[in-house]
This record gives C-alpha cells, sequence and structure tokens, in this order.
C-alpha cells in the first residue's frame, strides 16, 4: 500500500495507517517482489519509488538494481518518511537509498532524471479526481527509453468457505473506495493500460502477481489479514443486511470464538496487477 499523494490537505496519515501498511507488507510482499523481478530492472540503474510510504518497496527495489544502483524514495508524509528512514537505515543497503519530500503532482526532479519510475497503489480516483495527469507527471522524469511501472492491489480472496459473503461485502461502496456510482469507467485501476498508452508509453503491458497465505499462520500474517479486513470491509455496515453484517463480526473480529484465522485449512490470496511500459527514445 502506497500513500496517497493529491495534495496536502487530502493526507493525513496516523500511526493506525504506518502500522497497517506495514503488517500487510508480510503477506502482499511475495506478490510485490515478484512484480519487481518480473520489470528486470537493470543492475547499477537509477530509480524513483514515487509515493513510496514507509519505505519497504524501496528496500526490495534497491535490492533488485544492487550492488551498483540508487533508488529515491519521495512521498508527501512528513510520517511516512521518517519512518522509511528507520526501516531503510538498519538495512546493509542503506547508502542505495534516500528519500525526500515531494508532491506527485509537481515532483522536485528535472526531466529525464531517472532510468525508471515505480508507483504502488496511489493512482486512485479519490474524489473523482483523474489519476491520468499523475502518469503524465511520472512520464516526465523518466529517461527515453526508461520504464514507468504502476501497481495496483487488484482483488483478493480472503473469506474461504463464504463466497457469498465476501462478494456481498465486495459489492459495497466501502469495499470499492474510492470509486462511487459515478466514477468514470476509464478511471478505474484496470483501465490503466489505457492510461499507459494516453501517456504514450511504448510496449505496454499489464501482468497480475499473487501473494497467497495458508495455515498455519504466524502473528505477522494474523495482523495483516485482521488489518485487510477492517480495510476493506469495516465501514461497510451500512451498505449490508444485518445478518451479513453480523456474520462478517463473526468470522473477522479476533475476539469471536469463530475467528476464521483460526481454521485449520485457512487459504486465501490477493492480488497485484502491474501495468508497466517504455518512454520512447
Amino acid at each position: 500500500m502506497g500513500n496517497s499523494n493529491w495534495n496536502n490537505e487530502e493526507v493525513n496519515v496516523e500511526v493506525s495507517y504506518l502500522s497497517m501498511a506495514a503488517s500487510i507488507h508480510r503477506v502482499t510482499g511475495p506478490a510485490i517482489r515478484s512484480a519487481i523481478r518480473a520489470l528486470q530492472l537493470p543492475s547499477g540503474s537509477r530509480g524513483l519509488d514515487a509515493g513510496c510510504g514507509i519505505g519497504t518497496h524501496t528496500l526490495w527495489l534497491a535490492e533488485a538494481v544492487s550492488p551498483d544502483g540508487h533508488v529515491t524514495g519521495v512521498d508527501i508524509s512528513p510520517e511516512c518518511l521518517a519512518r522509511a528512514e528507520e526501516i531503510v537505515g538498519s538495512s546493509e543497503l542503506a547508502e542505495a537509498v534516500s528519500f525526500q519530500y515531494g508532491d506527485m503532482n509537481d515532483l522536485p526532479f528535472e526531466d529525464d532524471a531517472f532510468d525508471w519510475v515505480w508507483n504502488v497503489d496511489t493512482l486512485w480516483p479519490v474524489g473523482g479526481k483523474d489519476p491520468r495527469p499523475l502518469v503524465n507527471e511520472l512520464v516526465r522524469v523518466v529517461k527515453p527509453g526508461g520504464t514507468l511501472a504502476i501497481l495496483f492491489w487488484s482483488s483478493q480472496r480472503l473469506l474461504p468457505g463464504y463466497p457469498l459473503l465476501e462478494a456481498r461485502l465486495n459489492a459495497t461502496l466501502a469495499a470499492s473506495f474510492p470509486y462511487t456510482d459515478d466514477t468514470k469507467p476509464e478511471l478505474h485501476i484496470l483501465r490503466a493500460l489505457g492510461w499507459l498508452q494516453e501517456a504514450g508509453l511504448g510496449e505496454p503491458r499489464v501482468r497480475t502477481f499473487v501473494a497467497d497465505v495458508q495455515a498455519p499462520l504466524d502473528g505477522a500474517a494474523r495482523n495483516a489479514l485482521t488489518a485487510s479486513f477492517q480495510m476493506l470491509w469495516g465501514k461497510a455496515e451500512s451498505e449490508v443486511t444485518p445478518d451479513d453484517w453480523a456474520e462478517f463480526r463473526r468470522l473477522c473480529q479476533p475476539e469471536s470464538p469463530d475467528f476464521i484465522l483460526n481454521l485449520p485449512d485457512y487459504y486465501a490470496f490477493i492480488t497485484y496487477s502491474l501495468f508497466y511500459g517504455k518512454v520512447p527514445k
């Protein structure tokens, strides 16, 4: 998960968000690392992690371009940047990473500054805003022949054995945030291939990666999945029936005797979809 970078007024990062982001990376990490490997970023290249959040992805990107590469992380949240400095500061790759405050609407870098740009879960159409101008701003700082990669959380199956309940929860506007009934179809994340084409990128492609999780779950995975339940469906009460809400709470509250993560055969997955293309030479 990244931090939305529309503007200062709309960003309100709390400690709970930082904790949730760190927890969810425990589950989503394998899919995100697979996406990074698929890009085949050149060793020694210099890249930008735009909307870097707490810096976990920035570190993984630095690993991908080691030993001589460098990754700059930029974010609009001072709280996220402070946490990112802590995470990366204890790593052997600390010298290969730097962080900078910045707004993705107006990145603080010259044109053609990076060999590639990476962006995860930030280009959502919050408030109906069109993310495509931000794609153009990301393209601006990529060298000709370089790569722009945009990654989104695209689906999940977290309630094994309860497909109808999960389908009804996923059908709520709460679960579909920030989409609304009047969101233009072309602004949906699964239309991001078109965003790349409109931005003039060559060889636009999309691939989807899966993060699997199964019992027995360690504490980090349990925390990640519990956070995911609340992130996705925690505000859906007014959009489902009382019976469905009671069933959600029975299955997804850690204090419940029927907490679904206690199942000895629990299995779930989350998918991430990677949209990427080349800046024309």
